[in-house]
């Protein structure tokens, strides 16, 4: 008899995208699926808990180096605020050394999993995805998990609720005599142009293809040696690489050989195991802000909005302020996205053009395509608040017992004003108590160090002055994560 865990699935969630279609939310160093934009949990979050219970193992989760310590919090967050006893917290974070696209990712995932059990299901899905109606999921999860444990790849083939050209498509094929509600995949089909798409939703035989696929870690290296046997091959050789970094598990450089594919390509578009579960649960991939309004809760104008905003005579439009009050007034049909350093209005219609801005403002060197002005580290973050001709002034939050690399500056020297909570502060020989509007002064070559010894976050307001004031001006002396 196979144990309970064999019975439980491993969510294996892809968190290596930069979304940028929900610029200027979304960036490179905060891409969306670290944001709440559907409910007060962030994309991350909402993933995971949807996969909390006996019936799952802690899930996998592959990121990138840049993104780790950022999943690993929220992780812990959802964790603290479920209760659960095993969940989130117990999650295996796997480092890719560089993006190669999800077929490697999964790769390294079902051969982690393979060594302990290889008939165990994994469920693998997009950390930054919505889905509306859990039950619905559950229920499709569970019809494709016992096709999985029969050697199918299971897709799950969304109902079409109009003719979407920004979607692939699946054309079911006739139902698994061994796995009731589970179709064959007769084929996969490209984003159709318009007329395409109509076709396809009258026809009642083409789902959107969501991404998400369900398989045992058996299945899907059998499958990879067939028709990707370099990849599985150069994945198998750093995940025999692999090592503990923290609490991280880091891919040797050997992934770097695997070719950058999608598991689709990879896989799903060739093996005759591939199946396909019709649901409706309510599932966007929130690639545009059109996609994010058609989800979000709306005024009697069908104005979706968050933040201080103020619309007078407006209808249909998407309005969101970080924090700047924003007033619209007269428009239909618009998209307004507005943050502490960048503003994006548009059409609605005009959605998936937000891509051709990103890359327009990338070749021209604009930093604000690709950074917030809010940068997270493992101890907290920090945000720029002026920037002036030798100076600069940031706020630095630290998070209960965390603390910064002992380290210095060659051109520059600091002035730190606690504005919130304690701090020590470790100037060369010295160690100084910090509470609130007190101060200290960081002389050019001092090596210094802060930390926070207390049961809240830490608030400084930091003013930097000197010739050179850019993030590589630092020499790490000691570091608890590991950074060089």
């Amino acid at each position: 008899m196979p144990s309970a865990l064999d019975e439980r699935i491993v969510p294996v969630i892809l968190s290596g995208g930069s979304g940028t279609r929900l610029w200027p939310l979304s960036r490179e160093t905060y891409p969306k699926q670290f944001w709440p934009l559907v409910s007060e949990l962030t994309m991350l979050q909402e993933t995971a808990a949807r996969a909390i219970g006996p019936d799952f193992a802690p899930p996998v989760v592959i990121c990138n180096e840049g993104s780790r310590f950022m999943v690993a919090e929220q992780l812990r967050a959802l964790h603290s605020g479920t209760g659960a006893a095993e969940g989130p917290l117990g999650a295996r974070v796997v480092l890719e050394p560089q993006p190669r696209n999800s077929a490697p990712a999964i790769a390294a995932a079902a051969l982690l999993v393979h060594e302990e059990n290889p008939g165990q299901v994994l469920w693998l899905l997009a950390a930054d995805h919505v889905v509306t109606d859990l039950p619905a999921l559950h229920a499709a999860l569970g019809r494709a998990a016992a096709a999985a444990r029969r050697g199918k790849i299971v897709t799950f083939g969304m109902s079409p609720t109009s003719p979407e050209t920004g979607y692939g498509y699946i054309e079911t094929g006739p139902e698994l005599k061994e796995a009731p509600g589970v179709h064959r995949v007769a084929r996969f089909v490209e984003k159709p142009d318009a007329a395409t798409a109509r076709t396809f939703v009258e026809g009642h035989r083409h789902l959107w293809n969501s991404g998400m696929f369900v398989a045992t870690a058996a299945t899907l290296i059998a499958e990879l040696e067939r028709y990707e046997p370099e990849l599985l091959a150069a994945v198998r050789t750093a995940v025999q690489a692999a090592r503990r970094d923290l609490d991280f598990i880091r891919l040797g450089e050997a992934f770097l050989a695997a070719p950058s594919v999608s598991i689709d390509y990879a896989v799903m578009e060739k093996t005759e195991a591939a199946a396909v579960v019709p649901a409706s649960i309510g599932w966007s991939d929130l690639g545009s802000w059109a996609a994010l309004w058609e989800v979000a809760p709306k005024d009697a104008a069908a104005n979706a909005t968050q933040g201080p905003v103020e619309l007078l005579d407006a209808k249909r439009c998407l309005v969101r302020s970080e924090g700047i009050l924003t007033a619209v007034v007269g428009l239909e049909d618009a998209v307004l996205v507005v943050t502490d350093d960048a503003v994006l209005a548009m059409h609605r219609d005009r959605a998936q053009d937000v891509k051709k801005v990103v890359d327009r403002l990338k070749a021209k060197g604009v930093k604000q395509a690709t950074e917030h002005r809010r940068m997270y580290r493992p101890w907290g973050h920090y945000e720029g608040l002026i920037m002036g001709d030798r100076f600069q002034v940031k706020k630095i939050q630290v998070r209960p017992g965390q603390k910064l690399s002992l380290q210095k500056h060659f051109h520059r020297a600091e002035h730190w004003v606690v504005v919130n909570g304690t701090a020590i502060v470790q100037r060369d020989a010295e160690s100084i108590l910090l509470r609130e509007n007190e101060s200290v002064y960081l002389p050019l070559g001092c090596v210094h160090r802060m930390e926070n010894p207390g049961m809240i976050p830490l608030t400084l307001i930091e003013v930097q002055a000197g010739s050179y004031l850019g993030e590589d001006d630092i020499v790490r002396f000691e570091d608890t994560y590991g950074r060089t």
